[in-house]
């Protein structure tokens, strides 16, 4: 293998471990929105107080569930899809697939919403925008950044994966799989 296959692998293979740990830490988050939930229900319901701090602290790791795991999602080929013709093709075709989908579609979609998002962000940073709710949590900022998060670790991930897939085009064999938990 020529050293800028290996190189270019070993850089797919670095992204895929930052992917792939943002994408797990985000995952566990999923552990604080059933107890925050929960605990926000028996808050409300069978004492009659309400959490607002703690019911947005639960959206704000809701969102970071969703957009903070995207990258890992599309590292696992785990987002929603109809396979119709996919499974049936070969290894190369599928990593033609891969790689088309992601210069045309991923790619142009991450810098659309990165471009689309950044003042609407920034203008939330600049005037750390805080909860309209009383007793709402300070900085709302944060939660709208997670949209930049969303679009860095797609891009992140799109870019391991035109690796993988110019590997496998290459005829090298096989897409390199993921070699982490």
């Amino acid at each position: 293998m020529s050293d800028t296959r290996s190189s270019a692998l070993r850089i797919a293979r670095a992204l895929d471990a930052i992917t792939g740990r943002f994408g797990q830490a985000c995952a566990w988050l999923t552990v604080f929105l059933v107890l925050g939930t929960a605990l926000v229900v028996v808050l409300r319901y069978g004492f009659g107080i309400g959490a607002i701090a703690l019911q947005e602290a639960v959206l704000y790791s809701h969102a970071l569930v969703f957009m903070g795991a995207a990258g890992w999602v599309l590292q696992r080929n785990a987002h929603v899809r109809v396979d119709i013709f996919y499974h049936n093709f070969s290894s190369r075709r599928q990593a033609l697939v891969d790689l088309l989908g992601t210069l045309l579609l991923l790619f142009p979609f991450c810098l659309f919403l990165g471009w689309a998002s950044w003042d609407y962000v920034g203008n939330a940073w600049h005037t750390h925008e805080g909860s309209n709710e009383s007793g709402g949590l300070p900085f709302v900022y944060l939660q709208k950044s997670i949209i930049l998060t969303l679009v860095a670790s797609l891009l992140l991930q799109g870019v391991s994966e035109v690796i993988k897939a110019v590997y496998t085009l290459r005829g090298n064999g096989h897409k390199p799989t993921v070699t982490h938990g």
